[in-house]
């Protein structure tokens, strides 16, 4: 693809990433920076919120050592809390950097800022302020829905503003993973539901596709199916299925025949066996085992390998207490030969129903 030259510090009306020459980098792709947003909504670890600050300190303590952490706090009582446990926990704190911009819910992957990059001259990233609805199924999204527009404000950058014939179109982090080179993975049954959790009341599988074209300047969609039993966000492509390189997908898959996610998973197998990427070669698929299912007051959990995060000095990978830990690290190491791969504990964190890819989202370098 040609990349044309955007302007400096504004963006001409009407114009979408896609008609600008900018792209949705791969994950592996250079970081200036990795978002956080701390731990403030209790209610999202029911008697758990207490070791989950912890957590997330671990998490900071691994990143910083290859690039910014940005945090988003609430207030500045809120980021003292923060700076408690990041000293700690001995965290270089000269490479964190704090944003007062209060949200409802610590998911940043969906809520946060999500970034396109152009590989051109002029103002190499900018912010895609997509319309967060909390998932099409919680009330508590005010604030979330400001947090990518004014994460843009505070750095300078410009904003594109989706929209599809007139509406604004609602995306999260979580719905859609890429390979930087115009491939997009995401699932039906997050993006193109109409009964259940709708995203974008009305629009056709072609429209969907157009959007995401558009707004992200990619060329290819890869569709899936379902995605893991006990997600709440109604089939999420990060919690299974991810790009680890330009050619090459994990792909999570349960043994199990009489486990809930057997069937889903298979089919999905099946569907990337049919699928290109955006030269029309066929792609790599590699498996990845589930954990043993994890279960909370009768609710089953979307544990799962599939969640890592890949930063620019390791891929953090969410760990379960399970046999199969190894097995999963073991397999990512041998993928990703440029950087460590580390296990970070989460059988806290996904009481929450989510980890470690849910909670983080990566800001291209420039």
């Amino acid at each position: 693809m040609t990349r044309k030259n955007p302007p400096s510090s504004s963006l001409p009306a009407g114009s979408t990433p896609l008609s600008l020459g900018y792209r949705h980098a791969a994950e592996w792709e250079p970081h200036e920076a990795t978002w956080l947003n701390w731990p403030a909504n209790t209610s999202d670890w029911p008697g758990k919120f207490s070791t989950i600050p912890w957590v997330y300190g671990e998490i900071v303590r691994k990143l910083v050592t290859g690039e910014i952490v940005r945090i988003l706090v609430n207030s500045r009582s809120h980021k003292a809390a923060a700076l408690r446990v990041l000293k700690k926990v001995k965290v270089d704190l000269s490479r964190i950097e704090f944003f007062v911009v209060p949200c409802d819910r610590g998911w940043t992957r969906d809520s946060g800022p999500i970034f396109v990059r152009h590989d051109g001259g002029g103002q190499p990233i900018a912010v895609v302020d997509f319309r967060f609805n909390a998932w099409a199924r919680y009330e508590n999204w005010k604030k979330d829905v400001h947090v990518r527009r004014r994460a843009a404000a505070a750095l300078g950058l410009p904003v594109f503003t989706p929209k599809h014939n007139g509406r604004n179109v609602v995306l999260e982090g979580g719905a859609i993973d890429t390979n930087g080179r115009g491939t997009l993975l995401t699932t039906e049954e997050c993006l193109l539901d109409q009964k259940v959790q709708v995203r974008n009341p009305g629009f056709s599988r072609g429209e969907t596709e157009e959007a995401l074209r558009n707004w992200l300047g990619v060329t290819n969609i890869v569709w899936l199916g379902k995605g893991v039993t006990g997600d709440d966000t109604h089939g999420h492509v990060d919690d299974f299925c991810r790009f680890v390189n330009p050619r090459t997908i994990v792909l999570s898959r349960e043994k199990d025949p009489h486990d809930a996610n057997y069937a889903p998973l298979e089919e999905n197998r099946e569907r990337l066996q049919q699928v290109t990427l955006e030269d029309g070669s066929r792609p790599t698929v590699i498996e990845l085992p589930m954990p043993t299912p994890l279960w909370f007051d009768g609710m089953r959990l979307p544990a799962s390998y599939g969640n890592f995060y890949i930063a620019n000095v390791g891929v953090l990978v969410p760990t379960f207490n399970d046999p199969h830990d190894r097995i999963a690290l073991g397999i990512l190491s041998e993928l990703f030969r440029d950087r460590p791969v580390i296990g970070i504990h989460a059988v806290d964190l996904v009481l929450g129903f989510g980890t470690l890819h849910c909670l983080t989202h990566e800001q291209p370098a420039q």
